[in-house]
């Protein structure tokens, strides 16, 4: 029997190819040539970089953001990306750049970091806070230098390192620099969460804040804890400094302290014999306590105050049992009955409309964290367990829209310092930070799904 002629398939075979030789040529140019280490030159242009956004001075109350924004925005000049500034507040802008990707059907990435930090003490520092000051072991010290210039310059410089190579993204890659995340983000982050300008930008993945390890490991966060601020006052009747009263504001305000202070301890406890990690723990820390009668030199001695107060700041995990909690509050730590009341000067319930814990999956049913991990992998680097993020970051919002959100600083053998005297950050540390960023973006967005055409995980 005579074949079928196949003819009419040849012309859109031809074209087929015509139309992916591009891409593969592409993809085979950056396997062949992988991106070389820099330069001592640019290495140090790298790290004068960094030492720039240092010195700009974005520390809370009254952070410098026209300026930190005009050099982010020539940073993204310097690289050919779109840029973008929007104030959903007035005098608190959100700066968005954009590295297009060749696929604008397929969803994209974000890479966030806010750009303010908290303030110092000048006194406490051997270095200048804001002098980005580089010393003889390397270690660059300045506010901002862990929590979290450094992963924001890091995005910019891996995009400077990935351009050079000649790679072109299939997803379009997002870059977000927020304000405000140390005082709650409500003005920053969060207005960009909720807005249309975020739908329209269809991301499917966000990348935020993490921590430093003290080891060669890599920490990944899946979910964090959610600050409760809350503030006790007592009331009871004034009195003279010699007699014994019931129930006065002080004798109230430290049974309540007493019994905080038994349940820290009981919480603690779980920390220290392993049995439960910092994330998983409700850590409790007392912020202010304030009493007393003023006068001219200090407080009067011989008079029982009226009022008492005292400030707690509460973090509390998403497996957490939130209704247990806020009744040991109503029922324990500030029990009408001794004539005490409570509010939150801020209260982040860790889960979701329906009540489940707010998580980031870290199985294969997540094909983002997996990536992610062999992304690192990738870049020579070790992972430990993921953990749950013992502080609040920005990635809370995004996870309340149920995106998946990875908390992620390329930090080995560096000490915890952020909101510490002296934070630093290693030069050598922060290069090859750059070099792991380099290869989450790559892997990132370079990833379809199975079953479309395009790279899928497997091919990476």
């Amino acid at each position: 029997m005579e074949k079928p002629c196949n003819s009419h398939r040849q012309p859109f075979l031809f074209l087929l190819l015509l139309h992916l030789l591009p891409l593969f040529l592409s993809s085979l140019s950056a396997l062949a040539n992988p991106t070389p280490s820099p330069s001592q030159d640019e290495q140090s242009q790298i790290i004068s970089r960094f030492q720039q956004y240092l010195q700009i001075n974005t520390t809370q109350p009254s952070p410098d953001y026209q300026t930190s924004t005009q050099f982010i925005l020539s940073q993204a000049d310097s690289l050919s990306l779109e840029s973008r500034v929007i104030e959903f507040v007035k005098g608190k802008p959100v700066v968005l750049l954009k590295w297009p990707g060749s696929d604008p059907s397929l969803s994209s990435v974000l890479l966030n970091s806010h750009t303010d930090v908290v303030s110092f003490e000048h006194s406490k520092w051997i270095h200048p806070p804001l002098g980005g000051y580089v010393d003889q072991r390397g270690d660059i010290f300045g506010r901002g230098s862990q929590d979290m210039k450094c992963v924001g310059m890091q995005y910019l410089e891996a995009i400077r390192r990935l351009k050079a190579s000649g790679f072109r993204p299939k997803r379009s890659l997002y870059l977000s620099f927020v304000p405000d995340e140390e005082i709650g983000g409500n003005d920053g982050a969060k207005k960009l969460a909720y807005s249309d300008v975020f739908k329209d930008m269809n991301v499917e993945i966000v990348l935020d804040e993490g921590l430093p390890s003290l080891n060669e490991n890599y920490r990944l966060f899946y979910a964090e804890k959610a600050p409760w601020w809350l503030v006790i006052k007592s009331n009871g009747a004034p009195g003279h400094g010699a007699k014994l009263y019931d129930n006065s504001a002080m004798e109230n305000l430290f049974k309540s302290i007493e019994s905080i202070r038994r349940f820290r301890a009981s919480q603690f406890d779980l920390l220290k014999s392993g049995l439960k990690s910092e994330g998983e723990v409700i850590s409790v820390n007392m912020a202010f306590l304030k009493a007393g009668t003023p006068s001219p030199t200090g407080f009067v001695m011989n008079l029982q105050p009226s009022e008492a107060e005292a400030g707690f700041d509460i973090r509390v995990p998403p497996t957490a049992d939130i209704k247990s909690l806020e009744k040991r509050i109503a029922e324990e730590w500030a029990p009408a009955s001794r004539n005490m009341t409570f509010e939150f000067k801020q209260k982040v319930i860790p889960h979701d409309d329906l009540g489940r814990p707010l998580v980031t999956a870290t199985d294969s049913s997540n094909p983002w964290w997996i990536l992610m991990e062999e992304a690192i992998k990738k870049a020579n680097g070790k992972i430990e367990k993921p953990k749950i993020f013992s502080g609040a970051t920005d990635a809370r919002y995004f996870r309340q829209l149920g995106l998946p959100a990875i908390g992620f600083s390329p930090m080995a053998n560096t000490p915890y310092l952020l909101h510490d005297h002296n934070e630093f950050l290693n030069k050598a540390e922060y290069l090859r930070g750059i070099e792991v960023y380099e290869s989450i973006i790559k892997a990132y967005t370079s990833y379809t799904p199975p079953g479309r055409d395009g790279v899928s995980r497997d091919e990476l």
